[in-house]
């Protein structure tokens, strides 16, 4: 029999518990879920970069199965934990976890995206170039996926077991959550992603060849790819005083999307950000930057940013066998990053908090 509206008010009415916090290994399968889901679109983006190889012709490849699969798992999985809340008697709000009300809301936007999408492809085709980066379907679903995958990082956000320093193994999921959000971001900036160039055309732009828009497309590109990295990272700095290795392990997961794009073939400037990540740790360990010490927290996004962009910098020149010949732009192109970086911070954090 039909449910009345009375009856169907009645099921989805707030029981008026208090929400509660899910467990660590209830956030590390979230995480690692979300690895499936983000691991998918990369290898879809590479399918995409790379269409003389797959020769994509339909919606249905093996990349969107992989893709719309991690997402059915990571969809699944928090819909059952709020499912486990309604067996104990729990309703409404009552029932959703803390820090997975945005990510159970995203799952059916995400769908109604991917069905948009698929309607899309069949019949305007399937994108190539940069408009890629543009479809209306395309946005949705980032934007959606974004929310999904930084679930553990919201859910440990003010988790009562996690604190102002946690340890590495708690902070996993939301590090893990946060990076694969960032190469979500990179993915669509891909048009300004400084870490798809390779060494050789690193310092042949910096030397005034005009290689994919010389010095003025690579210096535009860095500017980009270095708001989206350090904007990310300030973001967990401001919150928690990180354990070593979080920053190695957020870079390590922030450059896949640019390898995944480029197959790999400037691993050289991808491991050097893997190395600005441990730089960064070190930093941590040394300035001690948080939300009550302001100083130190401006220091570190400036010279953090500084240090990131110089060892790019070195990176290419060392691979390539020669530093660029224009002297203004291998040295200055640092600064200006960590410039940029300082005002980041003076933006994020314009006023220490009291500890």
């Amino acid at each position: 029999m039909a449910m009345t509206g009375a009856e169907t008010r009645r099921l989805w009415a707030d029981s008026g518990e208090a929400r509660v916090w899910v467990s660590p290994g209830t956030d590390l399968v979230t995480a690692l879920l979300g690895v499936w889901f983000g691991v998918g679109l990369m290898i879809d983006a590479w399918a995409h970069s790379n269409p003389e190889l797959v020769g994509l012709e339909t919606f249905f490849t093996p990349w969107h199965a992989v893709f719309y699969s991690g997402f059915a798992a990571v969809s699944a999985w928090i819909v059952w934990q709020v499912w486990r809340n309604v067996r104990t008697g729990r309703q409404g709000l009552a029932a959703v976890p803390q820090g997975y009300l945005a990510g159970l809301l995203a799952i059916p936007a995400f769908a109604t995206f991917g069905l948009a999408d698929m309607i899309w492809h069949t019949v305007l085709g399937i994108e190539t170039n940069i408009d890629i980066l543009f479809s209306p379907s395309h946005l949705g679903l980032v934007s959606t996926m974004a929310l999904i995958v930084t679930t553990p990082l919201r859910s440990a956000w003010k988790a009562p077991d996690v604190g102002e320093r946690p340890s590495l193994g708690r902070l996993v999921p939301a590090v893990l959550g946060l990076a694969f959000a960032s190469t979500l971001v990179s993915l669509f900036l891909s048009y300004g992603d400084a870490l798809q160039w390779g060494p050789r055309g690193i310092v042949g732009a910096f030397s005034g060849a005009d290689f994919r828009g010389g010095p003025d497309q690579l210096a535009t590109a860095m500017v980009i790819s270095n708001v989206v990295l350090t904007s990310a990272v300030l973001f967990l700095v401001r919150r928690w005083k990180l354990p070593f290795g979080a920053l190695t392990l957020f870079t390590t997961v922030f450059i896949l999307m640019s390898g995944a794009q480029t197959m790999f073939g400037n691993w050289p400037i991808l491991l050097g950000i893997v190395v600005a990540g441990l730089v960064g740790d070190l930093l941590v360990l040394r300035l001690r930057p948080s939300e009550s010490r302001r100083g130190a927290f401006w220091t570190f996004a400036g010279v953090w940013s500084f240090l990131t962009w110089s060892i790019y910098i070195g990176v290419a020149s060392a691979a390539a066998g020669a530093l660029p010949l224009v002297p203004e732009l291998w040295t200055g192109a640092p600064i200006v990053a960590g410039l940029l970086g300082l005002v980041l911070g003076v933006l994020m954090l314009p006023d220490a908090r009291r500890p």
